[in-house]
């Protein structure tokens, strides 16, 4: 009867559905080896599919009913499933898998398969979640119960989720298949109907209820200082998650928009992909953080997701992602020699360096000389001509930058730095060198006012940012704000310089000068003086430096940081001297013997280098 079958069976005639049978060899499946074997077979036997429907695209139909070269083989629907259970079996090495995936995508041209594969694979999650969804359950009353965790085998019911077998290792190896089979990256329309189609088999796998139970099981461990580490076993589970995030509208919605995140317990259960991702995130951040430190590698996977919620990721591992994106592809890097006297270094490496093609900066190694000295630069040399070029940056004689009132260390770039004929080449230079400087993770001593660090960021300016570039000034339009305006400021739209003996008056806006600033009106004013003091003033040298500095820095990938971290990324972490802090603060409504003053300042002793360098800015901004 089988042979029977066989011959009836048109399919037989295709050479690839006996590669299929041995598929259901129980020997061959259990063996690693050779279902290495086989699935690279299948990946290369399949290869050729995705070149004959192109192929049979490019033709009318009377055209393809002539056509005498390959055609698509039929493949039954038994075998297809056959090969989506290589996903599922307990022993799928990482290079099956990968040679598995692009099997599938090989394969998902045959009209059946687009109907067989993701029918399948959305069945699989569906059982693998219920299963999962269980498990955590009893994990969760275990660990509500257990005292002692020197031991993982404490609990039994974590060794379901510590094997290569485990059914969180199927439910992502059967997720990411879907995402492969999909074919969606972040340029693909969120509102396609492949999209649309993906998110429906999410909706459709059920997995609402495993997201509730991966949460409650999170936030045990996160209260729990010696449970923590689990979080690790757990980490394929939520990968997965993050898979399935991945191609929901996160990218779509701006960060102000997400609502913020309130103590309480949420029902993940129920809750929307759009706004899922964004509150487990948040809720979450402190144990996904951890599990970054101990595997950095995490953010060239899918954890990769958790950038587009920046706020939950800490510095340190926004940097990790930071320098793997900035540095990926990256091969070797060729010497680039610059020779420059040390009474004119930013002259000579202005000259060396500003005319060569960025890509080349970028890419290449400096190796550094200082004229009439011997030596060669293994990185100390480099490390000083950084910081003496730095230091001159700010040279007065450049006239490219003067200090904020505030802080004689803080730099604004200088709205009349035109009395230099070279100021705009000279503003692209200095960020093209500060660029470099985060590229070949050097650090500069050079600290710029806020509303620079924003605009590197491509974020807007606000009237406390007026703060730190003239106190006096901001306080004034503090009062005007906060009182009665009316027969006490005369003020019009319109501002007045005097340089070099030239007044000027500059309208803020069309006939600004006629028009006065009224209780009324003032909201306008103030919100444009703010525009004109920290952009409009300057925009042609702020251009001109980030063109430089994004020459070798990519625009959307520094944004992922926000205004302090980037004086971080940039100037690094300050040795902060805690006493002398405290010996010259000053209290209101208190005084250093208070109370919560001591409290404050033994919780800022404990703090690592970063912590505390994230006070001092908040504290000084």
């Amino acid at each position: 009867m089988g042979k029977k079958h066989k011959l009836k069976d048109s399919s037989y005639k295709y050479p690839i559905n006996i590669l299929f049978n041995l598929l259901g060899n129980k020997q061959i499946n259990e063996d690693t080896n050779l279902m290495d074997i086989l699935s690279r077979t299948f990946q290369i036997a399949t290869k050729p599919l995705q070149l004959i429907q192109a192929k049979l695209d490019g033709m009318d139909a009377e055209a393809r009913a002539q056509f005498k070269g390959p055609q698509l083989p039929v493949i039954p629907d038994r075998s297809l499933k056959q090969i989506i259970n290589i996903l599922i079996a307990d022993e799928c090495a990482s290079k099956v898998f990968q040679q598995t995936i692009s099997s599938i995508q090989n394969l998902s041209v045959l009209e059946n398969a687009k109907v067989v594969f993701p029918r399948e694979l959305s069945k699989n999650a569906t059982s693998l979640s219920k299963t999962i969804a269980t498990d955590l359950r009893e994990l969760i009353k275990k660990l509500q119960s257990t005292t002692d965790f020197s031991d993982d085998s404490s609990i039994p019911a974590l060794t379901k989720f510590s094997s290569g077998s485990s059914d969180q290792a199927k439910l992502l190896r059967v997720l990411t298949a879907l995402d492969y089979l999909f074919k969606i990256n972040d340029k693909t329309n969120m509102d396609s109907a492949e999209a649309k189609e993906l998110k429906e088999l999410y909706k459709n796998s059920a997995l609402g209820p495993l997201w509730g139970a991966l949460s409650d099981c999170l936030r045990i461990l996160t209260n729990r200082d010696d449970l923590t580490q689990i979080a690790t076993i757990l980490s394929p589970l939520i990968e997965a998650l993050m898979v399935v995030c991945k191609h929901s509208k996160v990218e779509s919605i701006p960060i102000r928009d997400v609502l913020k995140y309130e103590e309480k317990v949420r029902d993940f259960s129920s809750e929307p992909i759009e706004s899922l991702f964004f509150s487990f995130t948040e809720e979450h951040k402190t144990i996904l953080n951890q599990m970054i430190r101990r595997n950095p590698k995490l953010m060239s996977g899918p954890f990769s997701v958790l950038i587009r919620n920046p706020k939950v990721l800490e510095f340190d591992n926004k940097r990790i992602y930071f320098d793997q994106k900035l540095h990926a592809g990256d091969t070797q890097r060729q010497g680039l020699s610059i020779t420059i006297s040390r009474d004119q270094v930013f002259l000579d490496s202005y000259r060396a360096l500003f005319f060569k093609p960025p890509e080349l900066i970028r890419k290449s190694n400096l190796e550094i000389h200082f004229r009439g000295e011997e030596g060669v630069d293994a990185g100390g040399l480099t490390r000083e001509w950084y910081q003496v070029l730095a230091r001159q940056m700010f040279n007065p004689d450049y006239a490219l930058f003067t200090p904020v009132a505030s802080d004689k260390t803080t730099f604004h770039p200088n709205r009349t730095s035109w009395v230099n004929p070279e100021h705009l080449s000279f503003f692209k230079f200095v960020g093209m060198i500060i660029g470099k400087a985060v590229y070949d993770g050097f650090m500069l001593d050079c600290h710029f006012s806020r509303a620079v660090f924003k605009q590197m960021l491509g974020r807007s300016v606000s009237l406390k940012d007026i703060e730190s570039l003239d106190l006096d000034y901001y306080k004034s339009l503090v009062w005007m704000l906060e009182n009665d305006i009316t027969d006490i400021i005369v003020e019009t739209f319109s501002v007045e310089t005097d340089d070099y003996g030239e007044h000027k008056i500059i309208d803020l806006k069309e006939n600004g000068r006629d028009i006065a600033v009224t209780e009324e009106n003032k909201q306008e004013y103030v919100k444009l003086i703010v525009e004109y003091r920290l952009k409009t003033s300057i925009k042609d040298q702020i251009t001109n430096f980030l063109e430089g500095f994004h020459q070798i820095i990519p625009k959307d990938l520094v944004s992922i940081f926000d205004d302090q971290e980037l004086e971080l990324l940039i100037s690094g972490l300050p040795d902060i001297d805690v006493d002398d802090w405290k010996n010259n603060s000053n209290y209101v409504n208190y005084s250093a013997s208070s109370a919560q003053i001591q409290w404050f300042w033994r919780a800022v002793k404990s703090f690592d280098q970063e912590q505390k360098a994230k006070l001092l800015q908040f504290a000084t901004v």
